[in-house]
């Protein structure tokens, strides 16, 4: 794949607007890091993602939005949420709320989880694809899964050259630190901080904002080992199937649901939770669920169906 180069000229935006309507990734600078954006609306986008990034496994995306109004179609709001909209968007930090039921954002963007996180970035060049865009964006950081997150475009093309679709030559991140996330559970938490501190956001709700040391309960991905259980016991790794098994299958094989018939794992993985839902929702108490490989997004899918079929507490 060749990695296109953008400039900041209307042409440019317009560009990368209608790479992301197509479902293709775009490196953008954001006032924190560079983002890896995606149509939010698109699993398959979304998938690639993970793939580009070799992410290992699927944590919940930021998403970023042009504006209020846009925020507010995709999560349920909240008076705090609209003071701390009024007081640091557009800027660093990203709220965690409720996922509308008609949001049609993806839920690989949110790990199968209830909530979504969602900003509104003020770097310019940002600001104008999202407005040509005019669609939510999911966008980590644009660099290989645990390596330094980017403030530059060649930090981007040191890792990414070549695995995605365009980047935005111009520009750069100013903060270098990821933005802050906070959490409602009811009351105000940081689940990472940034450059939007504690101080800054009680000043505005004027009530104590704590730091989360330790989840009881699941807020992202990979902190428990059994993570979006479905009712039904889980069996991996299945090379047959036994009697009264829901069978989701991968490659050629015969099953109720097939992640990717094909054997593609970029289609299975954008295929993962909504098959996962589905295979749920069919009678029985027990799912068998062919191998995946255990190499690139395959790993991450691995990861996801080990806590799915994991104990159960």
């Amino acid at each position: 794949m060749y990695t296109q180069r953008l400039g900041s000229s209307q042409h440019d935006i317009e560009k990368a607007a209608e790479i992301l309507a197509k479902g293709g990734l775009v490196a953008f600078p954001t006032e924190t890091v560079f983002g890896l954006g995606a149509d939010a609306c698109d699993d398959l986008a979304v998938a690639k993602i993970y793939e580009a990034k070799g992410r290992p496994s699927f944590n919940p995306l930021i998403v970023h939005v042009s504006d209020v109004g846009m925020a507010k179609r995709l999560v349920e709001w909240n008076d705090q949420a609209d003071h701390l909209a009024h007081a640091f968007w557009p800027g660093p930090l990203t709220l965690v709320l409720p996922m509308r039921t008609d949001a049609g954002v993806s839920k690989l963007v949110s790990a199968g989880l209830p909530t979504v996180a969602i900003r509104i970035p003020c770097h310019p060049i940002a600001q104008s694809m999202l407005r040509a865009f005019d669609g939510p964006v999911a966008a980590p950081s644009a660099n290989l899964s645990g390596k330094i997150s980017p403030t530059r475009a060649d930090h981007v093309l040191n890792g990414l050259d070549g695995r995605i679709d365009a980047i935005f030559t111009e520009g750069h991140s100013e903060n270098g630190v990821e933005s802050t996330i906070l959490h409602f559970d009811p009351n105000p938490t940081i689940l990472r901080p940034g450059t939007i501190t504690a101080a800054d956001i009680s000043s505005v709700l004027d009530q104590p904002v704590a730091r989360l040391e330790h989840a009881d309960n699941i807020i992202a991905p990979g902190q428990m080992t059994s993570h979006y259980a479905p009712r039904a016991a889980v069996r991996l790794d299945a090379k047959d199937w036994h009697a009264g098994e829901k069978r989701l299958g991968f490659g050629d094989v015969t099953c109720e649901l097939n992640l990717s018939p094909t054997g593609d794992l970029v289609e299975a993985a954008a295929n993962l939770f909504a098959m996962l839902h589905q295979i749920d929702d069919m009678d029985g108490d027990r799912i068998a669920v062919s191998p995946i490989p255990n190499h690139g997004i395959g790993i991450a899918i691995n990861d996801r169906l080990s806590r799915a079929a994991a104990p159960r507490d």
